[in-house]
């Protein structure tokens, strides 16, 4: 049977941009379902919606771009998901290539941006430093962490709703949550064009808000690729130090004794981690082992 779309877009007051963004989705996927997730916008943006007849979903307060993701997976009817910024940065002209990629068998699709689509010199830098980590993380490519515009299935993504955050690293959790689980992702390179208004971007509160999720969710699913090359870092420094203070004085230091220790520790913590990950972690939806009749 054919899929059903559900097109989600979370937004605070953008309706400027949506005007024309509303009615070039209806031009690409007249059949698909809209739903605008308006968090809480003091502009026009809810009389926008209603003058193109989509389905409006209202926070009577803000509560982030991630809470608007949710509550617009929630209420979605479609088993496909397509997800795009309100700002107008997004062509509706690239879903179908998205689309076609999911179809071909992948669980979430993502739309990479060209590096001539970053905003600044310094947020492209800032983006290829998360990607890298996050490549590190999952062990697989990771071509664009931050971009907002994918299409993932409903079944697959429903797994991670409770994993996301309320605030902007919604993608990158979704992102890595589908790499660890071991769900098929795949990237269509895009060109995303200028925004229109003003970004609720913080850059410098929420770059760091993107690591504390990169890491956190690393220790999630693989705390060994944390704690490993911590652990190694304070066994080196403490070798270090003892062929030092062994070469002046001919005696082995307080201080070379805390930094093995402290090797040998957080290396524990790692391995205990990740028993402890590979025990709790399953998908939702698994089903469960029928138990043997007791005797």
């Amino acid at each position: 049977m054919p899929s059903k779309i559900s097109i989600i877009l979370p937004c605070r007051n953008e309706a400027v941009p949506l005007q024309g963004l509303l009615a070039r989705i209806r031009q690409v996927l007249p059949e698909a379902e809209v739903l605008v997730v308006d968090d809480a916008s003091t502009d026009a943006s809810a009389a926008v919606c209603t003058a193109a007849a989509v389905r409006l979903i209202h926070h009577p307060y803000q509560k982030g771009n991630g809470a608007a993701i949710k509550s617009g997976v929630r209420a979605a009817t479609g088993d496909i998901l397509v997800f795009m910024d309100a700002d107008g940065q997004h062509d509706p002209a690239d879903i179908p290539r998205l689309l076609e990629r999911l179809h071909q068998g992948f669980d979430m699709v993502v739309g990479a941006r060209r590096s001539a689509s970053q905003a600044t010199v310094a947020r492209g830098l800032a983006n290829r430093i998360y990607n890298q980590l996050a490549t590190y993380m999952t062990g697989q490519p990771v071509l664009d962490l931050t971009s907002g515009f994918r299409a993932a299935r409903a079944e697959r993504f429903l797994e991670f709703l409770y994993l996301l955050p309320n605030g902007f690293s919604y993608p990158t959790t979704s992102t890595m949550a589908f790499f660890r689980a071991g769900y098929d992702v795949s990237y269509v390179p895009i060109t995303a064009g200028q925004r229109t208004g003003k970004s609720h971007l913080r850059p410098l509160q929420d770059g760091v808000r993107f690591l504390l999720i990169i890491f956190k969710i690393g220790t999630l699913y693989s705390p060994l690729k944390i704690f490993v090359p911590v652990s190694l870092l304070f066994f080196l420094l403490g070798v270090g130090y003892w062929v030092y203070t062994y070469t002046l004085a001919l005696r082995l230091s307080i201080m070379t004794v805390f930094m093995l220790t402290t090797a040998v520790v957080v290396f524990l913590i790692g391995l205990v981690s990740e028993q402890i990950t590979q025990l709790m972690y399953r998908p939702i939806n698994a089903p469960e082992k029928p138990r043997a009749p007791m005797p």
